[in-house]
């Protein structure tokens, strides 16, 4: 099974393919993988980055024969030729390319472009040939649905992983994927009989800052006050500073809020995470957080003042953090 498609496809019976999607770690991650397949591992493999080495090198390399074998497979990436910031000097380079690809099936070598931009001008000529004879990706996942997408792409790369790893693995990259996929590749390396476990994630992927300082948050909701001020005190030591801490503290705070004030209103667990687009691990911990609804909005009152008299030189030292940390 291919990796591309785990996502919406236009046409994956056609082997001319487009990436497209604002998260180029994601887009290049499938990109690789797609150019391994077995079908395209007597290729040339030819890669031109357009802003690197300019349009010239494109054209050439999409007319001219292959010298190592009968076909060519090219990757283009940043195709800066489909975005609405194009200088009119290259509009001879770009007259060329939609001749090119508007009779893409005169080609026998294999196109793949990797566009990781948010948006494509769709009102250029040769934005819409592209759309219409390529196949088009658009890998986009949402949130919730970042576990789901993981395990999925793991089994299709022959990888096995537990329920409890997958869910620390997505803890530990606070539920982002370019984070998810740099920390998978670590696990790959060092997963025996390609068997992913819960050990082997606690002993290869470090809690992310996100969740240090979630962990301080937590202590202290907890009435772990020691732990809450050792932890913030390891935390500034390794040189996080208090408008990072405070900025974390807010959205867990205003995160356990909005989830109380869902389920008040009737929300079950799964329609909140939805509606949220967050890791149902983190509505499951809001849940069950005892603080009432006032004492939430009290304590990000509180943690948006500080933050606010921080910024404006008001607060220096670290006291006023560890005083909001034990009034929690």
């Amino acid at each position: 099974m291919t990796l591309l498609s785990l996502f919406k496809n236009t046409n994956n019976s056609n082997p001319h393919t487009l990436i497209w999607g604002a998260d180029d770690f994601l887009n290049d991650y499938l990109a690789s993988s797609y150019v391994k397949e077995k079908k395209f591992i007597d290729l040339e493999h030819i890669s031109v980055d357009c802003e690197a080495e300019g349009l010239d090198e494109l054209i050439v390399s999409l007319t001219e024969s292959s010298l190592f074998s009968e076909r060519k497979l090219i990757l283009i990436k940043n195709p800066f030729f489909l975005t609405a910031k194009v200088p009119k000097k290259f509009q001879k380079q770009i007259d060329a390319l939609q001749k090119i690809f508007a009779n893409l099936q005169e080609i026998e070598d294999v196109v793949i472009i990797v566009a990781s931009y948010e948006k494509l001008d769709r009102r250029k000529k040769l934005t819409k040939t592209i759309l219409k004879q390529f196949n088009v990706v658009e890998p986009q996942i949402r949130s919730y649905e970042v576990g789901a997408i993981t395990k999925t792409l793991i089994k299709a790369e022959g990888y096995t992983i537990t329920q409890s790893a997958l869910q620390l693995l997505i803890e530990r990259s606070d539920q982002v994927m370019d984070t998810v996929l740099s920390n998978y590749q670590k696990l790959k390396m060092a997963a025996i009989d390609s068997k992913i476990t819960e050990k082997l994630v606690l002993q290869n992927v470090d809690l992310s800052l996100a969740q240090n300082i979630f962990a301080i948050l937590e202590s202290a909701l907890n009435k772990n006050y020691q732990e809450a001020v050792d932890r913030l005190d390891n935390q500034l030591r390794e040189g996080t500073s208090p408008i990072q801490l405070l900025a974390v503290f807010e959205n867990q705070l205003e995160l356990i809020l909005i989830v109380k004030i869902l389920a008040k209103r009737g929300r079950s667990e799964s329609q909140i995470v939805k509606e949220l687009g967050v890791h149902p691990y983190r509505v499951k911990l809001a849940l069950k957080n005892r603080l009432t609804i006032t004492k939430l909005e009290n304590l990000l009152r509180q943690a948006i003042n500080l933050e606010f008299n921080y910024k404006n030189g008001t607060y220096h030292e670290n006291n006023f953090l560890k005083l909001f940390v034990l009034n929690v």
